[in-house]
């Protein structure tokens, strides 16, 4: 199978899978427990939702492993396990997945703040590094840093991915809209943190939560502004909407839409916070409908 920056490369279009919590709480996960404890717990579970994914035609998904960093981990007493987490997350969505279909490794923030006497930048470092070899051992096919709000903490972990691994890395972005432009919670530029992670070594850049598709188109215009050549990959949100003022998209919405993000220059995409199945079966129908193009 051909890596995920040569598909692009030769000209094919990427859907991604959606969000994993709210398929987890579908099945019975409590608020407030660990997700990714699952991977150990509730393994038939996860892998059903994986499967969904698959079966609703995405080519690639992702594994439950977002918040399995050490730092998120220590919240229940797991940060012990931190590696078994990843390695069985990894192995849940390789075996759904098989060998027709790219799984990602789901690299999330830690939610501390760097400059903050709690932990500092080794640490955290060294944290992804264990996710991400551990992921890698499970059988990811390439590591996806995303959702990341420190521009910082996100120059680590894909530093981490690169230097501890040779897998191509991804690194998405929750941009905010702020004064006619889009920034981090940092207060980074989308520019600047765009370029911080290209030179940490990200393959694929993007963004993912904090938008719609709608957001999306004008992320997209920004970046490839400013890059016109490396992959992009849009995670958006399904129930954020600045048109529709926070309602819910539908499937039919999300799809039309992911067309423009398409146009402006999208490579890969899917959907995020509270997506469903029928949202991502609507992005692969309306991409193969609308342009004739066959999903890997």
């Amino acid at each position: 199978m051909l890596s995920i920056v040569t598909e692009v490369q030769n000209g094919n279009l990427l859907v991604l899978d959606g969000e994993w919590r709210k398929q987890l709480f579908r099945k019975g996960l409590k608020p407030g427990a660990c997700s990714e404890f699952w991977n150990m717990t509730h393994c038939d579970d996860v892998m059903e939702i994986a499967k969904e994914s698959i079966d609703a035609g995405a080519d690639i998904i992702l594994t439950n492993s977002f918040a399995a960093n050490f730092v998120k981990l220590a919240y229940y007493e797991l940060e012990a396990a931190t590696p078994n987490i990843n390695i069985i997350a990894a192995q849940i969505s390789k075996e759904v997945a098989g060998e027709n279909h790219y799984v990602l490794g789901s690299i999330g923030p830690t939610g501390k703040k760097l400059n903050g006497e709690d932990i500092n930048e080794e640490e955290i470092y060294d944290g992804f590094c264990i996710q991400a070899k551990s992921l890698v051992k499970g059988g990811a096919d390439a590591l996806c840093v995303e959702s990341m709000n420190d521009s910082r903490e996100a120059e680590l972990a894909v530093r981490a991915v690169k230097e501890t691994t040779e897998y191509e890395t991804i690194c998405t972005f929750a941009f905010k809209e702020k004064s006619g432009g889009y920034f981090t919670a940092d207060g980074v530029s989308l520019a600047e943190a765009i370029e911080t992670v290209k030179e940490a070594g990200a393959d694929i850049i993007g963004s993912s939560c904090c938008n719609g598709m709608d957001g999306m188109i004008d992320i997209v215009s920004e970046i490839r502004n400013i890059d016109s050549t490396t992959p992009v990959l849009v995670h958006a949100d399904s129930d954020f909407s600045a048109a529709l003022k926070c309602c819910r998209e539908t499937p039919e919405q999300i799809a039309e839409k992911a067309m423009a993000v398409i146009e402006a220059g999208a490579n890969i995409i899917g959907c995020c916070c509270s997506s469903t199945v029928e949202q991502i079966s609507a992005v692969v129908n309306w991409i193969r409908d609308q342009r004739n193009i066959k999903c890997c």
